[in-house]
């Protein structure tokens, strides 16, 4: 090919096909071939700058992902930033951070100081819903859709970015004018500007996901779904390829389940929503890797499938951190808790369990082969019972369930 600056997608995918045949020639340093591979990288590094621009993550989401993943809760904030008032605003983007908190968090939680600068509190946010005349296209993260492939996998090309993103959103309804996406109503988590496009776009992606599956899948009936059948799902914790059997046993159901990676800004963990046809979808992201998260967020959404979805107009969207935490929550979120706490280990098992008791290694073992759950679903109860995240952590299996959708992480 002919050297110079790459200015399509087109000629950056030809450089990259080229640069893999290079390397596979392994050629030497100095080399014609060395020469032209290490100009090729040159030439790709600079159109990805220019072409990717990567939206920084947002302070606040920083934060609460290093807060989850060393078991804090806000009150565990309360040293660091003075007060439980001043934690909950901070949290809910109501209060912008100070140099003196930016350095007490960055020393306490380990967060390099520039990335948590520049924090605003939010101004808005999005519960309720919108229409296709109030949508502000420049807010949906385009460059990271694309980057996704998200456009050429629903074959839309050859159009601006506000022309492909309306194509896409409409893949979901081709029979109406305006996307239902549009007047969808989520319910859970409180969305600031950023995260409801985000959302938005991510929420299509799933339906979109879901729709080339759900034809093949038996029709969904609520009342053949029991306490039994959600213990049933429980108990596939169980196996090694417990996440796997957990899919395809909830599409034999009628249910379909979608992972797919969030979107910067959207801090989801899972959501419950009906397709067009009335067909219930569940969306995972896998945000925090970690066997018991999988397990309580995935059964908090059946539960929402099972007890909750009514119409297409709304979705249940989802953070483990926020939905398990004891602050109130609204009534079909505090139903979606019980019901999934209970289907793995029931309220009267649990009282008088040892592992409750007394925690111990053994214990934990005993009762979860008792209950043929995964050992995690415990050790993650009494974690988050007893305020110590530190303890039984090599229970939890962090990092090895997004190895089981590796088709989705690895692109």
């Amino acid at each position: 090919m002919e050297y110079r600056i790459l200015k399509s997608e087109t000629e950056h995918q030809t450089a990259l096909q080229e640069v893999e045949s290079l390397v596979a020639l392994d050629p030497e340093t100095g080399s014609l071939d060395g020469d032209r591979l290490a100009l090729l990288a040159l030439l790709i590094e600079d159109y990805e700058k220019r072409a990717y621009q990567f939206e920084a993550l947002d302070p606040i989401e920083i934060i609460e992902f290093r807060m989850a993943e060393q078991g804090l809760r806000q009150k565990d904030l309360v040293p660091l930033l003075g007060s439980r008032s001043r934690v909950s605003e901070v949290l809910g983007g109501k209060r912008p951070l100070t140099v003196q908190m930016i350095r007490a968090l960055s020393s306490g939680l380990g967060i390099p100081a520039d990335a948590l600068i520049g924090r605003e509190p939010n101004t808005a946010s999005h519960n309720g819903e919108s229409n296709v005349e109030e949508i502000d296209w420049k807010r949906f993260p385009y460059r990271e859709m694309e980057r996704r492939g998200w456009f050429s996998a629903a074959k839309i090309s050859g159009k601006n970015a506000e022309e492909m993103l309306r194509s896409f959103l409409a893949q979901i309804v081709p029979s109406r004018q305006a996307p239902i996406m549009f007047r969808r109503r989520f319910r859970g988590d409180k969305l600031d500007e950023k995260a409801y496009y985000s959302t938005l776009a991510w929420t299509a992606r799933v339906l979109m996901r879901a729709k080339e599956v759900e034809n093949d899948l038996p029709r969904f009936d609520p009342a053949k779904i029991s306490a039994d059948t959600l213990r049933d799902l429980a108990r596939l914790s169980w196996f090694s390829n417990g996440p796997r059997l957990a899919v395809e046993f909830l599409s034999k159901c009628g249910i379909v389940v979608i992972v797919e990676p969030r979107l910067p800004n959207a801090v989801i963990d899972g959501a419950a929503m009906l397709s067009e046809w009335g067909k219930p979808v569940i969306g995972l992201t896998l945000r925090i890797d970690r066997t018991d998260y999988f397990w309580f967020t995935l059964m908090h959404e059946v539960v929402h499938v099972w007890k909750h979805l009514n119409t297409t107009d709304e979705a249940f969207i989802d953070r483990v951190e926020r939905i398990a935490s004891t602050e109130k929550n609204e009534q079909k979120e505090n139903e979606a808790n019980r019901i999934a706490r209970d289907s793995f280990i029931r309220r009267a098992v649990w009282e008088r369990s040892s592992a409750r008791l007394a925690p111990t290694h053994q214990s934990i073992q005993e009762l979860a082969d008792s209950l043929h759950i995964h050992p995690a679903i415990v050790a993650g109860r009494i974690q988050f019972e007893s305020g110590h995240y530190e303890n039984f952590r090599e229970f939890l299996e962090q990092g090895l369930v997004q190895q089981h959708f590796n088709e989705v992480f690895m692109t």
